[in-house]
């Protein structure tokens, strides 16, 4: 029997990174070693309040069903946590607490647009962006960046993709893939084009070199600013995050919280909490690890014949360009986990204007680098020999 499925079911692309890790999974059960570059995850430990925060409230019994928008000590810690970073007072109101910041990217679409309406992104872009779009029945246009000026978002080209049906700007800040960070004369920019501007700022902390990420908050009234604790505190698994939100939107987006997601985890909120108050430690020591990491991976991918146009300013992503080697970075990025055990994300995975070229993500030890670019290295020939033959 054929089943028949719903166009936006259809229209949601694979999310390659993870294609690419479950694949790299099953090469593990077979008894390979894979090394890892291809997940945007740290490989720091959470910080040690917020497992036990967690554990205790799960010894507690806190394992209910909360208020949809948050525990009301996690959203005055949020506030509080936004005006130590970014000087923005921020009432807790404004707080809605998320299960990851993907939830809160589809609950503000959810909120924004209806079927047919336009949300403007840089690309390339987070993968997930157009298919969070799509799923609510909107159409993602795509404003291109460059390498050569270091992957900024140009507001004037934002501005000339407006149309009447444009619902949204999304702007990230630090950048996945890039690594970019936008200035804060470009978020003012963007802001003033008079639409909802969606500011993804999870890899905030995660910076290089003295670089500093400006919050879109406070630049209008129509800011929603999303993040979350997976990357600055490594809680990926963890599962939370925020979206901080206009006053007169937020009970519209309290009503679709509780019918789509009712609430995050009681007992991963009180982890949230103990994250925000004792975890600075944490993003501190990632910093500190990764800026060396950044470098080693990108001299060694220079050596190897790869372009590296320039040092990521944040997140923990070197995104490079393989178009030496191959015009299909899906089947550079397969064959070299088939044939030499590393994993790495497609460029095509980040939309068009990334093919031919590779996302490594340096959150791994430097001993896994070093020993990931003499994999690839000894791989190299025979991929470009193949790619040219095609």
């Amino acid at each position: 029997m054929r089943h028949a499925i719903a166009r936006r079911a259809r229209e949601c692309r694979p999310f390659l990174a993870m294609e690419l890790m479950e694949r790299a999974r099953e090469l593990e059960r077979a008894g390979r070693r894979v090394l890892h570059l291809e997940l945007g995850e740290p490989d720091f430990a959470p910080p040690a309040a917020a497992l036990r925060a967690c554990q205790l409230a799960l010894e507690r019994g806190e394992t209910r069903y909360t208020d949809s928008r948050g525990l009301p000590e996690l959203r005055a810690a949020i506030a509080a946590d936004l005006e130590r970073r970014f000087g923005a007072r921020v009432a807790a109101e404004r707080v809605l607490v998320t299960s990851g910041t993907s939830p809160a990217l589809l609950l503000v679409f959810s909120l924004l647009v209806d079927p047919g309406d336009e949300v403007v992104l840089g690309t390339p872009h987070y993968p997930c962006y157009p298919n969070f779009i799509r799923q609510v029945g909107g159409v993602p246009v795509l404003v291109e960046t460059r390498a050569e000026n270091g992957w900024q978002l140009d507001p004037a080209a934002v501005a000339r993709a407006l149309t009447s049906r444009t619902r949204a700007i999304v702007v990230a800040s630090p950048a996945n893939p890039t690594g970019a960070i936008q200035s804060e004369a470009t978020l003012r920019a963007l802001a003033a084009l008079g639409l909802p501007l969606v500011s993804d700022e999870i890899y905030d902390g995660l910076v290089y070199d003295g670089a500093r990420v400006s919050s879109a908050l406070g630049l209008s009234d129509q800011v929603f600013a999303l993040d979350g604790f997976s990357k600055r505190y490594a809680m990926t698994g963890f599962r939370l995050g925020w979206v901080v939100a206009p006053a007169e939107l937020m009970r519209p987006l309290q009503v679709l919280q509780q019918n789509l997601f009712i609430s995050a985890n009681h007992f991963v909120q009180r982890a949230g909490i103990a994250a925000l108050r004792e975890g600075e430690d944490t993003p501190r020591a990632m910093r500190e690890a990764y800026a060396p990491r950044r470098r080693l991976l990108a001299e060694g991918m220079r050596r190897l014949g790869f372009g590296v146009p320039a040092l990521p300013q944040g997140a923990f992503y070197l995104f490079v360009d393989a178009r030496e080697f191959t015009s299909d970075s899906l089947g550079f990025a397969r064959a070299l986990l088939e044939e030499a055990d590393v994993a790495v994300t497609p460029g095509i995975d980040f939309g068009a204007a990334g093919e031919g070229w590779l996302r490594l993500c340096y959150a791994a030890a430097e001993a896994t680098l070093e020993e990931a670019l003499q994999r690839i290295g000894s791989a190299l020939p025979s991929l470009a020999s193949r790619a040219a033959s095609r």
